[in-house]
């Protein structure tokens, strides 16, 4: 189920805040530390894809490239993409020009002519959950960062992609609202943790998940009175599963 090429492969993690780069060898050991770089607003679609040229250049040469970032992609083009498409980030004011410029853009596409080899674009929920998910059952993966990511798995295979971060969750608030990072900075940590508990009360019966799996940036953040409180189903993982999962999710394509 999970064989993969021998191929060196360079995993790019782009968030909200932050564009993350390592190259990885087929185990998932890094051929050098990572690069980070932060993401400057406004962000059209060039200035992403020459930032994850540049990144590229900083590090060990590779022979593919996978790409998780925020939104609704299909087949490596861009149906929606939230945080890129305000003037100044999360939480600013859209930018009609830009949510333009993003809608139906050819990352993948635009990528591989750039980097001159095979690249793969993926929600980048669904690259982290990738590098942490058992390859049985159906489980889950929820990110937690900017705002909220999901990805569902059934056996190993990955599901279609749902933006649950833009249902409404509570009291008019979508989950990108509720649970994202403007929302913990608001509350704070203990508080902010009551609500993933929530979060899970809200999901769980609309998923009957085997197994779900807590990462991104903020699942650090919960507090250790809500992590004895999860239940025996829910497993919180490291955020470099965003990084780990670009090898793995190569097994993902048809």
């Amino acid at each position: 189920m999970w064989d993969v090429e021998d191929l060196v492969t360079l995993c790019v993690d782009c968030g909200g805040g932050g564009i993350k780069a390592a190259v990885l060898d087929t185990s998932g050991t890094p051929r050098s530390r990572p690069c980070r770089r932060p993401v400057t607003y406004p962000l059209p679609p060039a200035a992403l894809v020459s930032a994850v040229a540049q990144l590229a250049a900083q590090l060990p040469p590779s022979e593919r490239t996978t790409v998780g970032m925020p939104g609704m992609i299909r087949h490596g083009v861009v149906i929606h993409t939230p945080h890129y498409i305000n003037k100044a980030g999360p939480g600013t004011r859209l930018e009609p020009d830009l949510l333009a410029a993003w809608s139906g853009f050819d990352m993948r596409g635009e990528l591989r002519s750039v980097l001159d080899q095979p690249v793969l674009v993926l929600n980048d929920a669904e690259m982290h959950g990738a590098g942490v998910i058992a390859g049985t059952g159906s489980e889950l993966v929820l990110t937690l960062g900017t705002g909220l990511g999901t990805a569902l798995f059934d056996g190993g295979h990955l599901a279609p992609h749902l933006e649950i971060s833009h249902a409404p969750a509570r009291r008019g608030l979508t989950f990108d609202e509720f649970i994202g990072e403007q929302a913990r900075l608001a509350l704070g940590d203990p508080l902010w943790s009551r609500r993933v508990l929530r979060l899970l009360e809200i999901l769980r019966p609309v998923y009957h998940w085997d197994r779900c799996y807590l990462g991104g940036g903020n699942s650090r953040m919960i507090t250790p009175t809500v992590l004895s409180r999860l239940e025996d189903d829910v497993v919180v993982v490291p955020n470099t599963a965003g990084i780990a999962g670009g090898v793995r999710a190569w097994a993902l394509v048809d």
